[in-house]
């Protein structure tokens, strides 16, 4: 078995539809992949119906946008019921909220000289949840930039001059909503949200059920200390590519990293308890 359980789609900020990820997934001989876009569940049926045609395992699930204090986290959510529950409101809501970060930040670049509009940006991410990734796609196709990375590294990274704050979801209630939602909560890239082990710990009593230890950008020794954090308190160590798209994220490859079995039927166990 090969599991990745964390990748997007272009229902977010992915390059690939979700058919397409989940073939590009197939070649690359995982066998059980979750979708986790960025506060969307709107790929999911799409993947399924590749998936089931493919004879691919999908696990449905999202990535949801959190803070802990003035850090952002983010949360994944595996196993989730999309019908019947807080997901759908939880979509609705998450969508305002970034088109009108969206605007704020288009605002921003255009007072730095920058005659970038909405509807570029809205041509760039057509159906797709508004990520910081779409306007730095425009920023690429108009040629201010020459990569996503420099957009980012020069405007729309943290503290850039076209940057904007996204809404504080606390991370507790992103726990909270994915149980809900009958999933189980995992902490997606600890090392780069720099998550603390008090705060690790917090998480944990708040409900989370996983971690994602192995990521092909953990060193050893990272891997080590993830792991050793996981059996103290009582999370399933995860693996998840994190992969957005050869063009998007060149770095991240699907079947990159898998984790075993048994940890997958752990997970799943979380999530029927929950």
């Amino acid at each position: 078995m090969m599991i990745d359980l964390h990748s997007h789609t272009t229902a977010s900020d992915g390059q690939h539809s979700p058919t397409k990820l989940i073939q590009l997934a197939s070649q690359a001989g995982i066998t059980h992949l979750a979708v986790t876009d960025h506060d969307t569940v709107a790929g999911l049926k799409e993947a399924g119906e590749a998936a089931r045609n493919i004879g691919l395992t999908l696990i449905l699930g999202i990535e949801v946008s959190a803070f802990i204090d003035d850090k952002e986290v983010h949360i994944l959510g595996h196993f989730i019921a999309t019908e019947g529950t807080e997901m759908a409101a939880f979509e609705s809501n998450a969508r305002k909220e970034r088109y009108q970060r969206m605007e704020k930040m288009v605002r921003k670049l255009n007072d730095l000289g920058f005659p970038i509009t909405m509807q570029q940006v809205l041509a760039v991410a057509q159906d797709a949840q508004l990520g910081r990734p779409h306007l730095a796609g425009v920023l690429v196709e108009l040629r201010y930039c020459a990569t996503i990375k420099e957009a980012f590294d020069r405007f729309l990274a943290t503290g850039k001059p076209g940057f904007v704050d996204r809404p504080r979801l606390p991370s507790e209630r992103a726990i909270e909503l994915i149980q809900n939602a009958g999933g189980a909560a995992t902490l997606a890239h600890p090392s780069t949200s720099r998550v603390t082990d008090p705060e690790l710990e917090a998480l944990a009593n708040a409900g989370l059920s996983g971690i994602e230890v192995f990521r092909a950008d953990h060193s050893p020794s990272q891997r080590t200390k993830y792991l050793e954090l996981a059996h103290r308190l009582n999370l399933v160590p995860t693996a998840g590519s994190d992969f957005h798209g050869e063009k998007i994220t060149p770095d991240r490859h699907l079947g990159s990293v898998s984790m075993v079995e048994s940890s997958l039927n752990a997970l799943h166990r979380r999530a029927f308890a929950g």
